[in-house]
């Protein structure tokens, strides 16, 4: 391979590290297995000094990008029970891709809601991975993908017990601090809750906390435009990042809101 060649992947080949994980959920042998272990896991809000050394950076899938930086503040803190996690997300049509489907078919899909792959999105290893990379157990989640009928975006809105008590001040101070000096991701004011056309068009991530002092239970919200903050965008910070540039460059859009 041509040392002076920087690659950013956007498909799934290198965003799982463990081989046998790969095959399990992808039903396909890993080809490439000697580059697993050179790839950086793209999300730049948590690997920015390895992404800027790396040659190939894998970048994150669209709901895994929405949910891990929805949880890794209360997995940092150690404040989450590993076996308790519900991640449920609605996306847009434009995450199943271009290519025509029936279930993607403007009359199939419009003034409805419906769940899909069903406890075995392949999205699902990814999000367990980068968990248990923030947290001092292996996490096991339930997770749920849905189809909304909207062209783009992801809202996600994840459950969690948690270990012992935390109060909402203080589930949002964890947030304020670990995004105050990430350009990308807006914790919103108090009362405030993520939704995707404020994000639509943008490289933003917005996220909103609250705990449940019932059940003691955190519910944390998030929201990503699909096509950027996941893909085109997010691979132009990877490229930024990877390039000595300000992470920045070309994505401060402001973004629509209709």
């Amino acid at each position: 391979a041509n040392e002076d060649v920087k690659v950013i992947d956007l498909s799934a080949d290198y965003r799982i590290r463990d081989p046998a994980v790969y095959t399990q959920w992808y039903n396909k042998v890993h080809e490439t297995g000697e580059w697993l272990g050179k790839a950086v896991y793209g999300l730049p809000e948590y690997y920015f000094d390895k992404i800027k050394k790396t040659r190939l950076v894998a970048n994150p899938g669209c709901y895994p990008t929405s949910a891990i930086l929805a949880m890794a503040p209360l997995f940092d803190k150690g404040a989450v029970k590993a076996d308790s996690v519900i991640v449920d997300s609605k996306s847009g049509v434009s995450g199943a891709g271009r290519k025509l489907s029936e279930q993607t078919h403007y009359p199939e899909c419009n003034d409805s809601i419906k769940a899909y792959a069903v406890a075995s999105h392949r999205h699902t290893p990814e999000i367990e991975q980068e968990f248990t990379a923030h947290c001092d157990a292996d996490v096991k989640i339930s997770f749920t993908p849905h189809l909304t009928p909207m062209n783009r975006g992801i809202l996600s809105t994840i459950y969690c017990s948690l270990k012992g008590d935390l109060t909402t001040d203080e589930a949002y101070g964890l947030y304020t601090k670990a995004y105050s000096d990430k350009p990308f991701v807006r914790v919103l004011e108090r009362g405030t809750w993520p939704e995707t056309r404020f994000v639509r068009g943008t490289n933003f991530c917005d996220i909103q906390v609250t705990v449940d002092e019932r059940t003691n239970r955190a519910i944390v919200v998030s929201a990503i435009d699909n096509l950027i903050k996941r893909g085109a965008g997010q691979a132009v910070q990877n490229m930024n990042i990877m390039f000595s540039l300000d992470e920045r460059t070309g994505l401060m859009a402001t973004g629509v809101y209709i």
